[in-house]
């Protein structure tokens, strides 16, 4: 195998040499008009072939797109990115046509010769300026969405949401919204997370292994890692973190639309539709939209099966849900 990998690194080499001389032996080769002309226009149209392609992508490959953020600090995300996204490719159009169009407008023509700027301080303060005044605004809308998911002041919930190999459990607060300590050494039996119960404030806390939410009200998620780095995805609520071991990482949202009402949503009745039919064909069960907790770090063998179920219910169904459960203190005795 390792002759093999010489052999091809060989006929690699020699076929570099080849081009090179290929290349060397164009020196003396002087354009003429006609290959000036020909290959200004196959400039045109290859730019008309990458609007083309540009376009339907746009138009084609737009279902692959989430449907509506199912968070209220998530639609500043998409904002955000609509926005980045109109700029670049507003951008993208104009520098393609101006390319193309001027290697085909300005190509060679015998006799011609090429005019010459040094220097136009205006042109340069005008294209330092507007890129540099539309990131900075980009960057501080950014900052400030940034900051309104990290540091949350107002939670009404607390949840630990815990990755391990390769599953997701979480702890709920108890009725004074602070979660016990825990460390992996206090890992035994039941005890799944490490949670100290020798710490008065774990006594209420309550596990789970699946989460509930409450529409409309802030959730102030926490993350621990057992094992290696996970990263804790929630696609629908555009959000995500890393979950570490040996420290906490946080973020929070306020969930819009419980799962009944994305269900209706129109463009996910579309794609569940639209995966049913893939579905049936195989002979597989139907597909129901569910919100789900994703890893979204290759985090071993089954790190493709690491997903956790999520519910957003009214705020009456979850206190009901939430006070079914019970506390750390009656499960760990």
């Amino acid at each position: 195998m390792l002759a093999l990998f010489y052999i091809f690194i060989a006929i690699a080499i020699g076929v570099s040499f080849w081009q090179i001389t290929r290349i060397m032996n164009f020196r003396e080769v002087i354009a003429t008009d006609k290959d000036n002309n020909r290959q200004g226009t196959y400039f045109l149209i290859f730019l008309a072939g990458l609007y083309a392609m540009m376009i339907y992508c746009l138009i084609a490959l737009n279902v692959v797109l989430l449907p509506e953020s199912a968070s209220i600090e998530g639609q500043h995300d998409d904002l955000l990115f609509d926005i980045t996204f109109v700029l670049i490719g507003i951008v993208q159009f104009a520098v393609q046509f101006l390319l193309f169009y001027f290697s085909y407008k300005y190509r060679g023509k015998k006799g011609k010769k090429a005019l010459f700027f040094a220097d136009s301080h205006k042109l340069e303060l005008i294209w330092t300026v507007i890129p540099a005044v539309t990131i900075v605004l980009l960057i501080m809308y950014g900052l400030w969405q940034w900051h309104n998911m990290m540091f949350i002041n107002d939670n009404e919930i607390t949840i630990e949401v815990y990755g391990k190999q390769f599953q997701w459990e979480a702890r709920y607060a108890g009725e004074d919204n602070t979660l016990g300590l825990d460390n992996v050494n206090f890992i035994k039996g039941i005890n799944t997370m490490g949670v100290d119960m020798s710490d008065k404030n774990a006594q209420d806390d309550k596990q789970v292994t699946e989460l509930y939410l409450p529409k409309g009200r802030k959730v102030l998620f926490k993350f621990r890692s057992q094992d290696v780095i996970h990263s804790a995805y929630m696609p629908h609520f555009r959000a995500q973190m890393n979950c570490v071991p040996g420290m906490v990482t946080q973020f929070g949202f306020t969930p819009k639309y419980t799962t009944e009402e994305m269900r209706q949503k129109p463009e996910v009745i579309a794609k569940v539709n639209e995966i049913n039919k893939i579905r049936k064909a195989k002979g597989e069960d139907p597909y129901q939209f569910d919100y789900l907790l994703l890893c979204n770090k290759i985090c071993g063998a089954s790190h493709y099966n690491m997903q956790m179920k999520i519910t957003v219910v009214e705020p009456a169904e979850f206190d009901k849900w939430l006070s079914e459960q019970k506390t750390l203190a009656q499960v760990i005795k």
